[in-house]
């Protein structure tokens, strides 16, 4: 993932040097110092020279149809990018054969349905052995979203100026997302008297009534984690409201111990094959 997010950004610096070329090829009077300045942007992304501007689109052409392909692969479109460069090197460093620079970067995009704006800076540190480089500031801007759970990722990404962690989890919470609302979808559809969504299909849980017992309900909650290292994982757990003189009346315990028993259900069938089980044995009560 962190591979395929790196070849995006590539991309699209790339892209953004061919268009300019294109864009601006020089005047046949004017000196042939410029139009070596114009292919410089280029150079720098690949070795192989272009000679004319039906080269350089037929390239553009190529390399928009890659980032394409990787951005339908990971689901996050970059649609503004911009960098500035700044050279920290002193005099004292020249001496020692070290370079300093510091590049700031903007870019906005989209996974799916969430939208962001990113601000970071990259210290890149370079001697005659090696190069490093290190985020030094990460500032996330997310537009108001249905997702409430990002907010705390998104604190956690900041502060530990982790870029290729907040777009990999990013990538996976919106799948799980997706995932999620489809499946309280399809049971809303499938079982309109017994399933209810209180805040829609992005609705976090889901609300099983019983018509024959009123006052009956079961609350199935689907959470969607990130852990401290970024990995997404759901987490579904069963409440259950039901009178008290029902409750008195469960001798064996049926009812608290539900949230345990569907926590193995889950583990048996998996998510879908237990919330249809689930929802089908409440309406066989009230068909019963």
């Amino acid at each position: 993932m962190d591979t395929e997010l790196a070849e995006v950004r590539a991309l699209q610096a790339e892209i953004a040097a061919l268009r300019r070329a294109c864009e601006d090829q020089p005047a046949p009077w004017e000196e042939k110092s410029g139009v070596q300045k114009s292919f410089q942007a280029i150079q720098q992304f690949s070795s192989e020279g272009w000679k004319s501007s039906k080269d350089l689109k037929s390239q553009l052409g190529h390399l928009e149809s890659e980032l394409s392909f990787l951005s339908t692969l990971t689901g996050i479109n970059i649609r503004n990018y911009s960098k500035q460069t700044e050279d920290l090197t002193g005099t004292e460093m020249t001496e020692k054969s070290i370079r300093k620079v510091l590049q700031r970067h903007r870019l906005s995009g989209n996974c799916h349905m969430v939208t962001f704006q990113l601000e970071f800076q990259i210290l890149e540190i370079q001697n005659k052995e090696r190069l490093s480089s290190a985020v030094t500031d990460l500032n996330i801007i997310m537009e108001p979203t249905e997702c409430s759970e990002l907010s705390e990722f998104v604190s956690r990404a900041e502060e530990r100026k982790d870029l290729f962690m907040f777009f990999r989890s990013l990538h996976f919470f919106v799948e799980w997302f997706e995932y999620r609302k489809r499946t309280f979808e399809h049971f809303k559809e499938k079982y309109p008297e017994a399933v209810h969504l209180s805040e829609g299909p992005s609705s976090p849980s889901m609300v099983i009534r019983s018509a024959s017992q009123p006052g009956f309900e079961l609350v199935i909650v689907w959470r969607i984690q990130i852990d401290e290292d970024g990995k997404v994982f759901p987490k579904l757990d069963l409440l259950t409201k039901v009178p008290q003189r029902a409750l008195e009346l469960d001798k064996n315990r049926a009812i608290e111990t539900a949230p345990l028993s569907f926590r193995t259900l889950l583990g048996v069938l998996g998510i879908e094959a237990a919330l249809e089980s689930l929802i089908k044995s409440l309406c066989a009560e009230q068909n019963g």
